[in-house]
């Protein structure tokens, strides 16, 4: 971060010590400054406030720069970093950094807490607020926890501002203008003036009330030249991994896409295609070199990684895994549909804003057809059926190059029926035995194994029976829902 020596003279001007501003002299202890991280990132959001500080050095009093000789990024709780312990007794939504500043000949500890976002910040399980000097327990005041809660659920994530205080061309700097207006289909205006209204109409920009410019959340994670202009966001970068084999045991390749997301998907695809194997197949007399993953579904999977994500989990960003027999894909956080539901169910997205702008622009599929089509294109490949894992703080979705039937798991088989029965329920139409022979690339011969598949399904109830009085030579299949 650029300019911490104009930013802390600025702060030691307020003349009082605010519910999201604290000035210490050399008190150090830990729990404090775990309790404090957790009061000033709740204070923040509750006073509409990008960061609080916690700032070593100076007088409480008089705001005089007296100086701190402790070092906040060497700081130790016995054996452990100071910042690691902070972190694993604070909850995963906490985000903060330490700085060392010069001032006036003297070092001055700076600590930039960002403001609590979709929930309360808690240290040791337990949410904090700034009475006005002092740090109390939330619960003690429930008119504040009801006016915060309230703050917190009604606050977007694309709608807080990822930098503050900027001359319009210093804002335009930071954005590929470029990037908008050719997704967007629309000649790119020359004056400042056109440019700048497209941009605050879109909430990528922000006119603030001292006549500045904010960047948005929005903004800076889809247009971003460099996301590690904005700190904050710059985990958030999409990670690609190419390991040699099928584990993480020997890794051949590492890239971090540092534009924002619309900015750099184009080239990000490509990049994913170069690097995943490819196969030959004859189509009557001419070769053709195929992928050993359809494009369409890594696009989608990855398009849904990036927005449905969870933003308020610090330190963590979407990662691209390439392994010698699948993809995986992780994104922070969990769907917000079952995933049973996830060929027809209404999309959901906790980040509309990105969504809309992403669609509109022609990254991914509209009205949640997305995971359809990377359905529906491994399908077509006869390939293993994707599938999505959940973690407690992840959602990891799979897909897999070509295997023997005979080398697929049985709960692998089993979620391939099960989606199988979503796209034909989905399409108007049935599984059958015939159909799922079909969608495994199995002969008529493979009939009785198919049926036992078909049976198992039934018995786990991801299908039933259409109409069970069928004979089952004909028995046709839709999923439990259907």
């Amino acid at each position: 971060m650029e300019n911490l020596d104009l930013l802390v003279r600025e702060l030691i001007k307020c003349s009082n010590e605010t519910p999201w501003l604290e000035f210490k002299h050399n008190n150090y202890d830990p729990k404090m400054i775990g309790e404090d991280i957790s009061a000033l990132a709740n204070s923040a959001a509750l006073h509409e406030k990008n960061c609080a500080y916690m700032i070593w050095g100076i007088c409480d009093k008089t705001h005089e720069v007296i100086g701190t000789k402790e070092n906040l990024q060497t700081l130790k709780k016995g054996n452990q970093e100071l910042e690691n312990w902070l972190r694993s007794l604070l909850s995963e939504n906490a985000d903060f950094d330490f700085h060392s500043v010069a001032l006036d000949n003297k070092t001055v500890g700076l600590l930039i807490i960002y403001s609590a976002t979709n929930r309360t910040v808690m240290f040791e399980k337990t949410d904090y607020i700034r009475i006005g000097s002092y740090t109390k327990k939330l619960n003690e005041y429930p008119e504040l926890q009801a006016k915060l809660w309230d703050k917190l659920h009604n606050s977007k994530f694309e709608d807080r501002s990822a930098k503050i205080d900027l001359e319009i061309t210093n804002a335009l700097q930071l954005l590929d203008c470029n990037a908008y207006f050719d997704n967007i289909r629309i000649n790119q205006p020359q004056d400042i003036k056109s440019i700048t209204h497209y941009l605050l109409e879109e909430n990528i920009l922000q006119k603030q009330d001292n006549g500045l410019y904010a960047i948005t959340n929005l903004g800076a994670i889809l247009f971003a030249k460099n996301l590690n202009n904005f700190p904050k966001l710059s985990r958030k970068a999409i990670r690609i991994v190419q390991y040699n084999d099928n584990s993480r045991l020997e890794m051949l390749k590492e890239n971090i896409v540092e534009n924002g997301y619309i900015v750099g998907f184009e080239g990000l695809i490509k990049y994913i295609e170069a690097l995943i194997p490819t196969r030959e197949i004859i189509i009557g007399a001419k070769r053709e070199t195929h992928s050993a993953y359809p494009m369409l579904a890594i696009r989608e999977a990855l398009a849904n990684a990036l927005i449905h994500q969870e933003f308020a989990l610090t330190g963590t960003g979407p990662v691209v895994e390439i392994f010698k027999n699948r993809i995986e894909i992780t994104n922070p956080g969990q769907p917000l549909v079952d995933i049973k539901r996830i060929i027809d169910n209404p999309p959901k997205s906790r980040n509309e804003k990105l969504a809309s702008l992403m669609r509109r622009m022609g990254l991914c599929e509209e009205l949640g057809t997305g995971w359809d089509k990377i359905a529906i294109t491994c399908e077509l490949e006869q390939l293993p059926a994707p599938k999505i894992n959940l973690y407690p703080d992840n959602t990891k979705v799979s897909l897999f190059s070509e295997k023997e039937f005979s080398c697929i798991a049985q709960e692998d088989k089993l979620w391939a029926c099960y989606l199988h029965a979503c796209i034909k329920y989905v399409q108007g139409e049935q599984l059958t035995n015939s159909s799922l022979r079909a969608r495994f690339g199995l002969k008529d011969s493979s009939s009785g194994s198919v049926s036992r598949l078909i049976k198992e399904a039934v018995a786990q109830k991801l299908i039933k029976p259409l109409d069970p009085h069928t004979a089952p030579r004909y028995m046709k299949y839709i999923p439990f829902w259907g």
